[in-house]
């Protein structure tokens, strides 16, 4: 959940928790102030009731001045009047109205006079209650404006947002609009756009050393193999030839991890069958017996590839599974949307991730090599492709299993 959904949906809670409590404290404020005029009511016309018996009408209008009563006129009230007490008496009637606008009036009746009372000190009490209901509505202008403020404040916080989710997904060129005010947001973006130079830059020059060793390499690694093939046949030579094997093998997987890193590589995507991403990915390999691989296909598929960066892959785990072996073959086992790569060798003692990442390797006391940067480069693959790598230790076997997505079987 968002800043912005967490904010309004407090927003939100606050003014339903407040108009609640606005109603409940008028309610109980009604409650209480009906209570209370019918008590004084119904007291007082006991009093008053007494005089109107007795047709004694100015003594009951002096009692009326001192009570604050005033008569109403019948035909200025209104007719939707609420009755909420009453009593009979011989000849009359006593009842207390309550008017739409929660004022009571005091009704009395004898014979053919009747009486509408009002207590005029409810005047005071419909101000308090117009007041605190004003300071209600004020209390929620004020939480509008500073929910307002802060959806203002925090604005910024959906571009930092959308700028980082840019720079994350590679384009290292992005800055943020430098903020108006001069706070700890504009801070935050201030010294974002410096780290994000500075990175720009660093990862600019890393991407250029990197291409320009690769390139230069090739020069003396071409000129190295050409004076191979002028030495005679020796031990010695091929462990020279197997050193520059590995340089020249290194030296392209550092082009193609470059490559791969770079979020701007576009994948040529085609359906291919598995038979022929297994071919192209063995056509890869250095030298191979035959008798090193058994490849087993069960169901042959098809899937949506980048034939060249899935081939690649596929050849990386291969040539580990043949590098890491203690004995017997590797077996290639395709079934479904699968292909498995096994070998007899030691069970990894870390989770796969972690030989995924570049040059990470075993303990040394295993006499067990480093995994370079073959590993990487398949991840990185898988990544783009959106296939995923499981590992598995059965049977005294390693199993590296890449799963494929969008995959149709073949007959």
């Amino acid at each position: 959940m968002s800043i912005f959904t967490k904010v309004t949906a407090l927003f939100c809670l606050s003014i339903v928790l407040m108009l609640f409590l606005s109603n409940q404290t008028n309610k109980i404020h009604d409650e209480k102030t009906e209570l209370i005029h019918k008590q004084i009511y119904i007291q007082s016309s006991k009093e008053l009731f007494n005089y109107v018996i007795q047709g004694d009408f100015v003594s009951l209008d002096k009692i009326l001045l001192k009570l604050n009563y005033r008569k109403l006129d019948k035909n200025n009230l209104s007719k939707n009047l609420q009755s909420i007490y009453k009593q009979v008496i011989s000849f009359g009637e006593i009842q207390v109205f309550k008017q739409e606008n929660s004022t009571y009036i005091l009704y009395m009746k004898y014979l053919d006079d009747e009486f509408y009372l009002y207590d005029d000190s409810q005047h005071k009490e419909m101000e308090q209650k117009e007041h605190l209901n004003y300071l209600i509505i004020a209390d929620i202008v004020i939480l509008v404006i500073i929910f307002l403020v802060i959806l203002n404040i925090l604005k910024p916080l959906k571009i930092i947002s959308k700028g980082l989710n840019k720079f994350g997904a590679g384009d290292y060129s992005k800055r943020l609009p430098q903020s108006k005010s001069n706070d700890e947001i504009a801070d935050v973006i201030s010294k974002f756009n410096i780290m994000a130079e500075n990175l720009e830059s660093l990862i600019t020059s890393r991407t250029q050393f990197l291409s320009d060793i690769s390139h230069e390499l090739r020069t003396p690694i071409s000129k190295a193999k050409i004076s191979l093939e002028m030495i005679e046949d020796s031990k010695y030579k091929n462990i020279l030839k197997k050193s520059i094997d590995h340089i020249d093998e290194l030296t392209n997987e550092l082009l193609e991890l470059e490559r791969l890193n770079s979020n701007t590589l576009s994948l040529n995507l085609e359906n291919y069958t598995i038979d022929t991403i297994l071919a192209n990915a063995l056509g890869k390999m250095i030298i191979v017996d035959d008798d090193e691989i058994k490849v087993k296909i069960n169901d042959s598929f098809k899937s949506e590839v980048d034939l060249n960066y899935i081939s690649i892959a596929i050849k990386n785990l291969i040539d580990n599974a043949l590098k890491y072996k203690t004995k017997g073959e590797v077996e290639i086992e395709v079934n479904k949307n699968a292909i498995m790569i096994k070998n007899h060798g030691e069970k990894l003692s870390k989770d796969l991730e972690y030989y995924m990442e570049t040059f990470t390797q075993e303990d040394s006391t295993r006499n067990i090599k480093g995994y370079g940067l073959g590993l990487n480069i398949v991840k990185r693959v898988l990544e783009h492709h959106h296939f995923s790598l499981k590992y598995s230790y059965i049977d005294e076997q390693n199993i590296f299993t890449v799963l494929f997505q969008n995959t149709h079987l073949t007959k």
